[in-house]
Formats: C-alpha cells, sequence, structure tokens
C-alpha cells in the first residue's frame, strides 16, 4: 500500500505543468495586489515554479519529503527559491495567523477522513487575511470522474480508499454540493465548477 512519498519516490514529479486554471487565477490574484501565496501540498512544485516566475512570494507545504527534495532541485534548476514546510495538513499549519494573502490546494485536501479536512479547512481560514482568496481543487464521484473504474471501499460516509490503481490505499472523500456550502461555510464560494481536468473547482473569499 503506497503513501505519497512512494509514489513520488517512484514516479518523480508526478506533474509537470501547472492546473490548466492557475493562468487565470494567477491574474485574479495580481489584479487584487495579493503577494503572499500559500500552495498547500505543493507536491514536486509546479505551481511553486510557476508563481514563482510571475513574482509572487510563494510558500509550499507538503507531507512529502520526497516531494519536497524534487521542489527545492526544481527550484534551484530555475534559480528560484521558496519557503518550503514538511508538514502534515491535518495538523497545526506553521504559520502565523491571517499571514496570506491566498492558498491554492490543488487536489490534496480530499485525501483524508472528513474530521481532518474540517480541521485543514478551520486551519486555511486561520493562515488567511481578511477577503483573502482560496482556489481548491477536489475529485467527482460516479460517471465521468477520472477515477470512475476503481475498486473503491467506503470507510465513512463519503470517504473512499481504492483497493486498485495508481492511488491505492489513499482515502478520497467526494463532497456533494451541499457538503462544500456546509464545510466552507466561512468562505464566500464565488465560483465552483468543474475544471478541464473534470474535477470540481472552488473559488471563495474568507468572510471578514
Amino acid at each position: 500500500m503506497p503513501d505519497w512519498n512512494d509514489i513520488f519516490t517512484e514516479a518523480g514529479k508526478v506533474f509537470n505543468k501547472p492546473h490548466p486554471d492557475m493562468e487565470r487565477i494567477a491574474k485574479i490574484f495580481l489584479q487584487k495586489e495579493f503577494n503572499k501565496i500559500l500552495d498547500l501540498g505543493c507536491g514536486s512544485g509546479r505551481h511553486l515554479i510557476y508563481f514563482s516566475k510571475i513574482g509572487f512570494d510563494i510558500y509550499g507545504l507538503d507531507a512529502s519529503p520526497k516531494a519536497l527534495e524534487i521542489s527545492r532541485e526544481w527550484l534551484k534548476s530555475e534559480g528560484k527559491n521558496c519557503d518550503l514546510k514538511l508538514h502534515r495538513i491535518e495538523e497545526k499549519f506553521p504559520y502565523e495567523d491571517e499571514y496570506f494573502d491566498a492558498i491554492i490546494s490543488i487536489q490534496v485536501i480530499h485525501h483524508n477522513l472528513l474530521k481532518d479536512i474540517l480541521f485543514t479547512i478551520k486551519e486555511m481560514e486561520r493562515v488567511l487575511k481578511p477577503n483573502g482568496l482560496i482556489y481548491v481543487t477536489f475529485p467527482l464521484f460516479g460517471v465521468g470522474s477520472r477515477l470512475e473504474g476503481w475498486d473503491l471501499k467506503e470507510i465513512e460516509k463519503g470517504t473512499y480508499v481504492p483497493q486498485t490503481g495508481p492511488e491505492e490505499g489513499l482515502a478520497h472523500h467526494f463532497f456533494t454540493q451541499e457538503e462544500i456550502y456546509e464545510t466552507f461555510g466561512s468562505f464566500k464560494i464565488t465560483e465552483l465548477y468543474i475544471d478541464k481536468t473534470k474535477n470540481r473547482a472552488l473559488l471563495a473569499e474568507k468572510n471578514i
């Protein structure tokens, strides 16, 4: 049963290109004169590279030592440097209150039990400045999902563990639309849609 460190050790970067909506999201950040961005679950660094090249002060947090090792090497090869931290998202983030202008988290926060996801969302709210933005993506369930055909075992309501496939053994929580509005209740949701990667995408502003 692999974990993310095993996956990055075997596959390397895993992703080489930024999420297809990231150019648009970066423009929104620039329009709002945001600078300090957190990539929550930064993996091997594709968005660290993207945002640092534009000129943002971007920070990366991930639980995989191998992913952060790859990120550091990639950043160095591009002549960039970021503040990277080895940390689990279900534990209190190592940042002060209201530290970031925005948070991005691509296909990360759903990899947990719901109680841990709720804690992660509270921490996102804590470290985000008033009127700060979050851009989060997570998978769809059922027909059309990229997980369609995986042998999923339900371990709690809405949370499944694939028994086969590249993410075998890793928890996946599938949010219903109603649940999204409940769990992100401390944010004003401005966009909720299916992105080009066939995942849900959420853009939301922290309520004052």
